[in-house]
């Protein structure tokens, strides 16, 4: 092995052919965006016939309520021609809405990755921290599209943000009894000042403690004082306590919301557990193909088989997130809980997702990498991790897509090409950020152990 001073000036370099390739990319989303959105015009906003799924859902959604306001509710909600967009511009918007969520976590999981490993003292990771840090750099960009996206789309995507649905004729008690999670201090059906003021201060949070952390791990390459160290995992420690609160209530305003009428107690585990399994399998994808490159001298199979333990771990986890809230709605049988599944698992062009998320979020990683020579190949995590990758994908539009469109999505070039388009920016600025440093610091205080790391 290369000499530790020869290791730790090594220096990623983002070329013109990679940013041209990057570009290419980009153009080709745009035009699926275009041709998608086109075609979802000419055909009313889907590309299959749903007359079965709609007698289908609603029937089951009437059924379904206990509620005596519920079903006027519901179907408020299902008449396009009173609260909505044309269908194909509904389905625009729920894209962005998914993107923007999705992305999102790969920012944050980026920094999360980062705190993890400080508050844990890690040493086996010392040698690939910079990859989880040039992600975070997303996180002001992922802020700023959420909140301008959030007034593009909040009247066809959050169903809530409508005033008339707090007064007269279309009043909905359920909504009325959840209007100050959105609305206080002001009148209900107004401005949603709380929620909006919610999502300012977790991008305002999370982005300082990214700075902070970001400025002590650039401090080490510079300073070889254990400080530098100390300070990222203070402020890592305090991080990880925000992030457990501010994660679950971004989860409940940006996602559960767009159902206003359901709710999950553990929704904010089940959005952090696909936010944090895909962030590892993007972590994961980069370190291979870095180290396929010829970058990443210090990261060995055995660093390999750390995170691919990481992967694997953690798709069965929310796997088990995914079951438990399936299986306590399912088993508590409450009306008002079931119409969600319902929806997804009856509903034609949403059953197929329904079963292709828990085919390649949980089965295919499940088989895949299950022996410990699975993990340590890294011919076999470029596999996995786009499985995954492309798995949560999934998992975030069955969250979003459904409550949005009602009997009208689908999916097709618009959701392929808008998906390319933000995992270009994504990249460009993650790659960009991570050759602006060593790909990892020579003064950290563990980077011996991680150089020694054997399992």
């Amino acid at each position: 092995m290369a000499n530790t001073t020869e290791l730790t000036e090594e220096r990623f370099s983002f070329t013109a052919g990679a940013k041209k390739n990057l570009v290419i990319i980009a153009i080709v989303g745009i035009v699926l965006t275009i041709l998608g959105t086109f075609m979802a015009m000419s055909s009313g906003g889907h590309d299959t016939d749903e007359g079965h799924a709609i007698t289908t859902f609603n029937e089951n959604a009437l059924v379904a309520s206990i509620d005596d306001n519920a079903p006027a509710a519901d179907e408020h909600h299902a008449e396009e021609g009173h609260h909505g967009s044309a269908p194909w511009l509904k389905r625009l918007f729920s894209n962005l809405w998914i993107n923007n969520v999705y992305f999102t976590g790969l920012g944050i999981i980026g920094l999360f990755f980062v705190a993890i490993q400080y508050a844990a003292q890690a040493g086996w990771s010392a040698g690939m921290k910079r990859i989880p840090l040039a992600m975070a750099h997303w996180l002001p960009f992922a802020g700023i599209l959420m909140l301008v996206s959030w007034f593009l789309v909040k009247s066809d995507v959050f169903h809530w943000t409508h005033g008339d649905l707090y007064h007269g004729d279309h009043k909905d008690d359920i909504l009325i009894g959840k209007s100050a999670m959105w609305f206080w201090p002001l009148e209900m059906g107004s401005f949603p000042l709380f929620y909006v003021i919610r999502m300012v201060i977790f991008f305002a949070l999370w982005y300082l403690f990214f700075l902070w952390i970001k400025k002590e791990m650039l401090a080490e390459d510079i300073d070889g004082n254990t400080s530098h160290w100390l300070k990222a995992r203070k402020y890592s420690a305090i991080f990880l306590v925000i992030f457990a609160v501010t994660s679950s209530i971004s989860a409940w305003d940006w996602v559960m919301s767009i159902d206003p009428h359901w709710f999950s107690t553990m929704f904010g585990w089940y959005m952090f557990a696909s936010w944090w399994v895909n962030g590892l399998a993007v972590i994961t994808l980069i370190v291979v193909l870095l180290k396929q490159k010829g970058y990443l001298k210090v990261v060995n199979a055995n660093h390999l088989h750390d995170i691919g333990k990481f992967i694997f771990g953690f798709s069965i986890f929310w796997t088990y997130i995914w079951f438990s809230q399936f299986l306590l709605i399912y088993y508590a049988n409450i009306p008002e809980e079931t119409v969600y599944f319902i929806q997804r698992m009856e509903t034609s062009q949403y059953k197929w997702v329904f079963f292709v998320n828990i085919l390649l979020n949980f089965v295919l990683p499940f088989l895949l990498l299950m022996t410990r020579d699975a993990k340590r190949h890294m011919s076999m995590l470029k596999v996995v991790c786009p499985i995954v990758i492309g798995g949560h994908f999934f998992d975030f539009y069955l969250m979003v897509t459904p409550g949005v469109m009602q009997n009208d999505g689908g999916f097709g070039f618009m959701e392929i090409g808008m998906f390319m388009v933000f995992a270009v920016a994504f990249l460009f600025v993650t790659l960009t950020n991570l050759a602006k440093a060593p790909l990892y610091a020579k003064n950290h205080p563990m980077l011996q152990e991680s150089l020694h790391h054997h399992i």
